[in-house]
């Protein structure tokens, strides 16, 4: 099997050293084992991205040194295929209508008759399903968010007596989790919920997107940080709905600032353009975030 993997950016503010980390690794591990690096622009919320961010992170991660095996992909060329996933999801009933604001949900699962705190997820707070029994409209409507009715489609990959849910994982998790990850029905209902896969302004959602972009990319092995790592169940039931391969998945450690916090693209001081401006090599950028300097391999 050919190593196929991606850094997948969004053009919405400056590569910070954390970015640097996790292009730099998964371009490393490509080189090492003689397979393919591609380069993937998330782009699909359009009221935050930029053509200038977009620029920035092509000359960034060219100046770091790394190239790109084939032509970059952009999410926004791709609403189509977003589409039908969705509609192939629909159309089996295992998708439906949510009108509930944030404000809504957070009131809703911190409500009495719920009991004790709310209980968050990869997308905070785990839905309380308020939208779920509600009369479904035949037509897939595009006017608001989309939810996955997780209980749905783990009926339907129970009746296609599927194998259990499961990833493997070669990095680590929050707890150091690896090797075989096992996704257990009662942590995706509880801990996970109705999912948003289409937002009403994006006509998709991360979740979605990423899963369909890493099928049409062939990927076979995702590597990004340890924060994705509880979305990764997720990910793995909308390929299995899907009918799409899953990858083998290597989370990586977060670059954090002096005080232990995870960097954000606010934090304009580790910019990659600031330090460039103030004449630091690629290398520099690799010893800051721990690694060693530029290998052979990535040279070729």
């Amino acid at each position: 099997m050919t190593f196929i993997t991606r850094f997948a950016p969004s053009p919405t503010g400056p590569l910070h050293l954390g970015h640097a980390y996790s292009a730099l690794l998964a371009h490393d591990m490509a080189r090492a084992c003689g397979g393919c690096f591609l380069l993937r622009i998330e782009d699909i919320d359009r009221t935050r991205s930029k053509p200038e961010w977009e620029r920035q992170i092509y000359d960034d991660l060219t100046w770091l040194g790394l190239r790109w095996d084939a032509p970059p992909m952009r999410q926004s060329d791709r609403l189509g295929a977003y589409d039908a996933a969705l509609e192939s999801l629909w159309v089996r009933g295992l998708v439906y209508p949510c009108t509930c604001t944030r404000r809504d949900i957070a009131e809703a699962a911190s409500a009495p008759q719920e009991g004790g705190d709310p209980v968050s997820g990869p997308d905070g707070v785990v839905y309380p399903g308020t939208c779920r029994n509600r009369p479904r409209p035949t037509k897939r409507p595009t006017d608001t968010a989309l939810r996955l009715d997780m209980a749905a489609a783990l009926n339907s990959l129970e009746s296609e007596q599927n194998p259990p849910l499961c990833f493997t994982e070669t990095g680590s998790g929050p707890q150091g989790e690896t090797g075989e990850i096992l996704i257990t029905p009662d942590d995706l209902l509880h801990l996970v919920g109705d999912v948003v896969l289409a937002r009403r302004d994006m006509g998709t959602s991360y979740h979605l997107s990423v899963v369909v972009d890493d099928a049409a990319q062939n990927i076979s092995h995702v590597i990004r940080g340890a924060d994705l790592f509880k979305a990764t169940q997720i990910h793995v039931v909308l390929q299995r709905l899907l009918g799409l391969a899953s990858p083998e998945y290597h989370h990586h450690r977060l670059i954090r600032d002096e005080a232990g916090k995870r960097l954000a693209k606010r934090d304009d001081a580790r910019a990659l353009a600031k330090y460039r401006a103030e004449g630091c090599t690629p290398d520099d950028i690799r010893a800051m975030v721990g690694m060693e300097p530029t290998p052979a391999s990535s040279l070729q």
